[in-house]
């Protein structure tokens, strides 16, 4: 920044050290050299701004007040609680998941949601892939973390239910990200176990190892996902 201030500034100070040479007549060379370099000095060093400070980021979003099991299954839609068999009832308000099978709540977890402006995406959905220790792509710069490293921020299982292709770009409580091509939302392990609990992603469902191992056991492709808003 530095730099492209001086190449901004020459041209004022060549045109005061022209003026400078007219008035001294008899001024030498050294002199006229001297002063503008004084000139051009003086010029960076007061007009040159200060960079911006970058944006800080969002304080970290609260864990999820704990409610009742009846509390969690007042807000299934009744339609939901009728269906025969399992099925995965993501509750976005209360950071949780439900394991539903034959109308009745067997299992219950703790999820990370999508933070603000990355919502998990709300609706009736079918799990579409299951994948044993995933190999995670970086959304932007497509650089891969392999699968089974501690850096692995999808853990040991990913299931994916959600899937579109119109991009996704935006603040996201740390960074500005845009994401060109397809994106996709699943349920996951990570190894930021504090985050679990919190609206915290990128639109996906963190769950602890432990558990998104059984969800992942539980489940096959077909498996009905409905996300609560």
């Amino acid at each position: 920044m530095r730099f492209q201030k001086r190449a901004q500034l020459m041209p004022a100070a060549l045109l005061t050290a022209s003026l400078l040479v007219a008035a001294a007549g008899m001024a030498s060379a050294q002199e006229v050299g001297e002063t503008l370099r004084t000139e051009v000095k003086g010029e960076i060093l007061l007009e040159a701004p200060e960079e911006s400070p970058k944006r800080k980021s969002d304080p970290i979003p609260p864990l999820a007040i704990p409610v009742s099991d009846a509390a969690s299954l007042a807000r299934v839609p009744a339609d939901v609680m009728e269906r025969d068999g399992l099925q995965l009832v993501l509750d976005r308000k209360h950071h949780q998941l439900l394991v539903l099978r034959d109308g009745r709540m067997t299992r219950r977890y703790p999820a990370a949601v999508g933070t603000t402006g990355w919502e998990t995406p709300a609706g009736r959905f079918r799990v579409f892939e299951k994948v044993k220790e995933p190999v995670w792509t970086h959304p932007v710069s497509g650089d891969l973390v392999e699968a089974e490293s501690e850096k692995n921020p999808l853990g040991s299982r990913w299931i994916g239910f959600y899937r579109d292709c119109k991009g996704r770009s935006g603040w996201d409580g740390e960074q500005y990200l845009d994401i060109n091509g397809c994106t996709v939302a699943g349920f996951h392990g990570t190894p930021y176990r504090w985050t679990v609990g919190r609206a915290v992603s990128h639109g996906c469902v963190r769950l602890y190892e432990e558990n998104v191992q059984e969800v992942f056991d539980l489940v096959r492709v077909g498996t009905q996902v409905t996300v609560l808003p």
